[in-house]
C-alpha cells in the first residue's frame, strides 16, 4: 500500500499596496539606501494601512485567491493554520477570523507562533493532518503585519521588515511528491535577544509599558545574525544528508528572507548556487511567517512537478528548521 503524502497544490500570496523603499526610511531615522542595501538586499517593503486592519486581512486575501486559483469551495476546507506573530488580538485565532472572512464554514483553526520558523512549523503540522488521513483539504497561512510592532525610531529594526504573508493548500497524494521530511529545533535561551518585552502575561499592557517602548519588537542583531547564520544553514544541510540529497539533486533552496547575507551562507553550505535560490527580500524585506510562502508564489511559475525544494527558516524564539518537499504540479 503507498503512503499517502500531503502535497502542495496551490499557492498565493498577498501584499497591501502601500510601498515603504528606502528612500523613504531616510526621512524617517539615521539612515541610507546604500547603508540598507549593502547589510540587507532589502530595497523597499509593503505596509498595511487602514483601521481595523489587521493580518487576517493579509491572509484571508490570500486564502480567496487560494481557493479561486484552485477551484476550491471554500466549505470544503478541513482545517486552517495560520502562522503569525502578529495575530489580529489575543483570541480569537487569526485563523478563525480568515475562515469567517472566506465562508470556510466547516472547517476549524488555531494560530502558531514560531516567529520567522511560523510556516514551515505549520506546513508540517498541516502535512500530518493529511498524512494520517484525517483531513482531506488544509490550508496553512503564514503571514504578519510586522510594522504593528515596529519602532520607527529604531533604525536597527525599522529598516527590515514589512507586511505580507501567504497560503498553501494541501490535499492528499499517493505520488512521491508533497512533503518529504522535516527537522525542526527550538532554544527558549534565544528569547533575550529577538522578543517583543510586553503584551502578554509577564508584562501585560499598561501606561507604563507602553511610555517604555516595550510593544515593539526587539532584536540584538549581531546574536541573532551568528545564531542564523550558522543553524538555518546547518539544519539545510542536516535534511539533505538525512534524504540523501546533493546540491545538484536540489532545484530550489526556499529562504526565509532575513538577510542576503544569511541567505547567502545557506546556499553556500548546500552547495549550490545562486540561480537556485529564491529570493525577493529587495521587494518585500521581512515579513516574518509570510517569507516563504511569499516566495513560492512569485516562483510558482518556474516550479515543476516533482522539483525538490528545501524550505528554511530561522526565528525568534530561537527556532529554526527544514522541510524537504517535492512540488506537486507543473505551470499552468
Amino acid at each position: 500500500m503507498k503512503k499517502t503524502r500531503a502535497v502542495i497544490t496551490g499557492v498565493q500570496g498577498w501584499v497591501p499596496d502601500y510601498v515603504l523603499t528606502n528612500k523613504e526610511l531616510e526621512t524617517m531615522v539615521e539612515t541610507s539606501d546604500e547603508w540598507i542595501t549593502t547589510r540587507t538586499g532589502i530595497k523597499e517593503r509593503r505596509i498595511l494601512k487602514g483601521e481595523n486592519q489587521g493580518t487576517s486581512v493579509i491572509g484571508a486575501n490570500a486564502v480567496k485567491g487560494l481557493l479561486e486559483k484552485t477551484n476550491t469551495n471554500p466549505e470544503d476546507i478541513d482545517l486552517i493554520i495560520c502562522a503569525t506573530v502578529t495575530p489580529d488580538m489575543p483570541f480569537p485565532a487569526t485563523a478563525n477570523i480568515v475562515a469567517d472572512m472566506v465562508g470556510a464554514k466547516n472547517s476549524y483553526g488555531y494560530d502558531i507562533s514560531a516567529a520567522c520558523s511560523g510556516f514551515v512549523y505549520a506546513l508540517t503540522m498541516g502535512s500530518q493532518f493529511i498524512e494520517t488521513g484525517m483531513h482531506k483539504k488544509v490550508i496553512v497561512i503564514g503571514a504578519d503585519k510586522m510594522s504593528s510592532i515596529v519602532n520607527y525610531e529604531d533604525r536597527t529594526t525599522c529598516i527590515i521588515f514589512g507586511d505580507g504573508g501567504g497560503a498553501v493548500l494541501l490535499e492528499p497524494t499517493t505520488e512521491e511528491l508533497g512533503v518529504m521530511d522535516s527537522i525542526h529545533h527550538a532554544d527558549g535561551s534565544g528569547a533575550p535577544y529577538l522578543h517583543m518585552k510586553a503584551g502578554g502575561s509577564r508584562i501585560p499592557a499598561s501606561i507604563e509599558s507602553v511610555n517604555a517602548k516595550q510593544h515593539f519588537a526587539y532584536q540584538e542583531g549581531s546574536t541573532v545574525f551568528k545564531f542564523a547564520v550558522t543553524n538555518m544553514a546547518e539544519v539545510s544541510a542536516q535534511i539533505m544528508a538525512k534524504n540523501n540529497l546533493s546540491g545538484e539533486d536540489i532545484q530550489w533552496l526556499v529562504p526565509h528572507q532575513a538577510n542576503k547575507r544569511i541567505i547567502d551562507a545557506t546556499a553556500n553550505r548546500m552547495g549550490i548556487g545562486p540561480e537556485k535560490v529564491m529570493m525577493n527580500i529587495e521587494n518585500y524585506g521581512n515579513t516574518t511567517a509570510g517569507t516563504i510562502p511569499l516566495c513560492l508564489w512569485d516562483y510558482e511559475s518556474k516550479l515543476k512537478k516533482g522539483d525538490n525544494l528545501i524550505l528554511a527558516a530561522f526565528g525568534g524564539g530561537f527556532t529554526w528548521g527544514a522541510v524537504y518537499l517535492k512540488w506537486g504540479y507543473d505551470p499552468k
